[in-house]
């Protein structure tokens, strides 16, 4: 059975008498996939919309926090952005790389058990190799969209080397929001090889603003496809549906090393989001 919401969610829906509206409130239904990693399972959701397709695709990638809220569904960031996607004619597969491996959300965790420039960047190749299969997937048309840790991901993954056993066609197109941009341009050497979009807030203290500017100026410098958008007054997460402002603490990573960051919904700098990155990824 199809789901957006996990399963045992749907069931108890169904149950309540619900089906309904969980279906009309979403807007399409998910699948859960699992496909082959390196080293491992992955498991995910798939949503598609209808029709036989072929469809142009994007791999989005999770946060720290993981790929489900609290109540075991989809969170509401990621079902917010499938349904949009979706009813746009994408289909969108998340792949769950801390459930895969058995591990909850990682903001506050220093040793990870994953890391965007090995594993994550792993897992971004083996979801878009898994959908190059599908065959109502247009195979040169799977693009890369992520958030924070996921974000981060993107930066490794549309670096100018590819895994040697990536023999399938490139991503197209990569959107990273508010990622972690201070590693990559330290090592000095990093280089785009597809189109990336670059969206972060100014005011963001967890993944701050500034490096990414200079990782997308240092990029044009060298003729690569590299753009950015900076949101005045905007914090991590503001592309959230409905995140109220606050500070979060006992983070492991945050822009001054203090442990405490802001996150929320900014509605000028989602509405903003929300425009752009269609016409990007259509272009």
């Amino acid at each position: 059975m199809n789901k957006l919401v996990s399963l045992s969610m749907l069931r108890r829906g169904c149950l309540a008498g619900t089906c309904a509206w969980l279906v009309s409130a979403f807007g399409a239904m998910a699948e859960p996939v699992s496909f082959a990693g390196q080293g491992l399972e992955l498991r995910g959701e798939l949503l598609e919309p209808k029709g036989p397709g072929p469809f142009p695709a994007v791999v989005a990638l999770h946060g720290c926090a993981g790929l489900y809220g609290r109540d075991g569904a989809l969170s509401i960031r990621h079902a917010d952005w499938a349904k949009r996607l979706v009813g746009q004619g994408y289909a969108v597969l998340f792949p769950d790389s801390f459930g895969s491996r058995d591990a909850g959300p990682q903001c506050k965790v220093e040793d990870r058990v994953t890391r965007p420039s090995k594993e994550r960047r792993d897992d971004a190749f083996a979801a878009k190799a898994y959908l190059q299969t599908r065959p109502e997937i247009n195979p040169r048309a799977v693009s890369l969209l992520a958030w924070s840790n996921g974000g981060s991901t993107v930066l490794y993954t549309v670096g100018r080397k590819r895994p040697d056993w990536d023999h399938d066609p490139d991503f197209a197109k990569a959107v990273a929001f508010y990622p972690g941009c201070r590693l990559p341009l330290a090592h000095g050497d990093w280089h785009a090889r597809i189109p990336l979009l670059i969206l972060i807030g100014a005011a963001d203290d967890w993944t701050p603003a500034k490096p990414c500017e200079d990782l997308a100026q240092q990029a044009q410098a060298f003729g690569e496809p590299v753009s950015i958008v900076v949101y005045p007054d905007a914090y991590h997460d503001f592309d959230h549906p409905d995140l109220a402002v606050h500070e979060t603490e006992d983070l492991a990573f945050t822009a001054d090393g203090g442990g405490s960051a802001h996150t929320g919904t900014n509605p000028a700098a989602r509405a903003d989001a929300i425009k752009r990155v269609p016409v990007f990824l259509a272009n």
